[in-house]
């Protein structure tokens, strides 16, 4: 599944590193690490009542239970509105009769270039929520108040959910 190069770098099952060459204003050059990721998905569903269908996920990396918006990665030469529909369900148990993809935006340029395309769901109908083996997701359906209070109040630290759901109360709410 994992495999180690020479270099000790790693190519994952989702992801791979590089190691690039940067050249410095004094002329030398150093070496950094890439993550090379295939791109995301984030969708903002909507409730019928306006509320928004959130997700506390249990986050391995971070060894926390986080507050977000449901999401995924896009499987090779996959387009982002299919991964957003099949994500949505998977996560939610919701299916949404529109998808409507609103930005692009990459979530850490610092070393990855992962791009995250965000996308509004609207129309939902309940399905049945498909997680994988590995997942642990509770459906948490907010209103938009409540979701902005949680970010006033740090109590959402995802930074996709965060950029999301301002985007929307600045630009989309109506």
């Amino acid at each position: 599944m994992t495999a180690f190069l020479e270099d000790d770098l790693v190519i994952g099952r989702r992801v791979k590193i590089e190691q690039r060459v940067l050249a410095r204003r004094d002329g030398r050059r150093e070496l950094r690490e890439l993550v090379v990721h295939p791109g995301s998905v984030v969708l903002l569903p909507l409730l019928e009542d306006g509320r928004i269908v959130m997700i506390r996920n249990h986050r391995w990396a971070v060894d926390r239970t986080l507050l977000e918006l449901p999401a995924g990665t896009l499987e090779p030469g996959e387009d982002p509105a299919v991964c957003a529909a099949r994500e949505l369900e998977e996560e939610t148990g919701y299916r949404a009769a529109q998808l409507e993809p609103l930005i692009g935006f990459f979530p850490a340029p610092g070393g990855s270039d992962e791009r995250m395309a965000l996308f509004l769901a609207r129309g939902l109908a309940a399905s049945e929520q498909k997680l994988d083996q590995t997942e642990q997701i509770e459906v948490v359906p907010l209103a938009l108040n409540d979701v902005l209070a949680r970010i006033r109040a740090n109590e959402i630290e995802d930074a996709k959910t965060i950029a999301s759901v301002l985007y929307f109360h600045t630009f989309l709410r109506r």
